[in-house]
């Protein structure tokens, strides 16, 4: 199994005077994390997409190329990639140079978002929200097969022939599909027989075993082999030297960042009974020492039957950066080991 992190890059906040920090301080911390998850051994890093006021992750596969000039073995990828509001040609091309400068760490997460910014900021129309993905998906996909692909849509002029360049160093960029809790975008992997990236951000995982089933079959259906149909786990967490420190140090910054999002959407305000029972047993947050945040991993992977990878969320505007630092280091050195020790028991 693999281990991973994302980031939404989340705007510094000084948490005893409330004020912003330097936007180009915290890019370089970032920076300064990649390449620490790199040296202590954890398998990829994801940067996500956002076109808010406090990310600044407007330009994922900037940051992720600066950070593969400067890494040597950690898989880089986008955290989604907002594809419904992006040019597939565009996309490609971008991760296609990253792979190029990786020489061979670059994967695509590419979903629908779970904010619709992008709709208005790049003049399209959240009424075309499922059809834009879907055509989007079929080009990106013709164009990773094929370098003059023949395609036309309903929101694209039509390509006929013309070159897409450069191709990858990998043979074939990975290009995962990024979901939440809707079965046609289970069901749409399978068939595809793409890889599953799953935000399990609230509620227990357990719950999305029916959905991960559905994918799987959906894939065998479609005569896809099992080893194709990889499923990956994304959910909130953070490492500590105790479980009381990580949760104390985490609790602020995660009940600002959603206090503030579900006033937009109706929700009420994050309470801490709240955040500690999702951190409880059977819950989504992979929030404690290295050993409960291990023992978590195995539980998530195992109510879903198997996972090829879980990726930590650890995006909080409240965290020192040290504290970030320390908790990278604890999740590649003790974290991983304890993973893959139980893998090789249960063998």
């Amino acid at each position: 199994m693999e281990i991973g992190i994302d980031n939404f890059v989340a705007a510094a906040i000084d948490p005893v005077t409330g004020e912003a920090g330097s936007a180009a301080e915290q890019m370089q911390r970032v920076l300064a994390q990649i390449v620490q998850a790199d040296r202590s051994g954890v398998h990829t890093f994801g940067i996500g997409e956002h076109h808010r006021e406090e990310f600044l992750d407007s330009a994922p596969v900037t940051i992720l190329a600066a950070a593969a000039a400067l890494t040597e073995r950690i898989r880089l990828r986008s955290a989604v990639t907002v594809l419904s509001a992006d040019d597939p040609v565009r996309v490609f091309e971008s991760y296609a140079t990253l792979d190029l400068i990786s020489q061979g760490r670059a994967e695509l997460v590419v979903g629908r978002g779970s904010f619709t910014e992008a709709f208005p900021l790049f003049g399209l129309d959240l009424a075309d929200y499922d059809l834009l993905f879907e055509e989007k998906l079929d080009l990106l996909l013709r164009i990773r097969d094929d370098a003059h692909p023949h395609w036309s849509g309903r929101h694209r002029a039509p390509l006929t022939g013309q070159g897409v360049f450069p191709r990858p160093h990998q043979e074939r960029l990975p290009i995962w599909l990024g979901v939440g809790g809707t079965p046609s975008s289970f069901v749409r992997a399978g068939v595809l027989g793409l890889p599953l990236m799953v935000a399990i951000i609230g509620g227990a995982p357990s719950r999305f075993r029916p959905l991960v089933d559905l994918y799987r079959e959906a894939g065998r259906r479609a005569g896809h082999p099992a080893s194709q149909l990889q499923v990956g786990v994304h959910c909130i967490g953070f490492v500590g030297d105790t479980d009381q420190q990580a949760a104390d140090a985490f609790y602020p910054g995660y009940a600002k960042m959603f206090t503030e999002i579900g006033a937009e959407r109706g929700f009420a305000p994050v309470t801490r009974a709240g955040y500690d029972a999702q951190r409880g047993e059977g819950g989504p947050f992979l929030i404690g020492s290295a050993e409960t945040v291990a023992a978590g991993i195995r539980r998530v992977s195992d109510d879903l039957g198997g996972v090829s990878r879980v990726t930590l969320q650890m995006t909080n505007g409240l965290v020192p950066h040290e504290a970030i630092m320390r908790s990278i280091d604890l999740l590649g050195t003790k974290v991983v080991p304890l993973v893959h020790d139980a893998e090789g028991e249960n063998a």
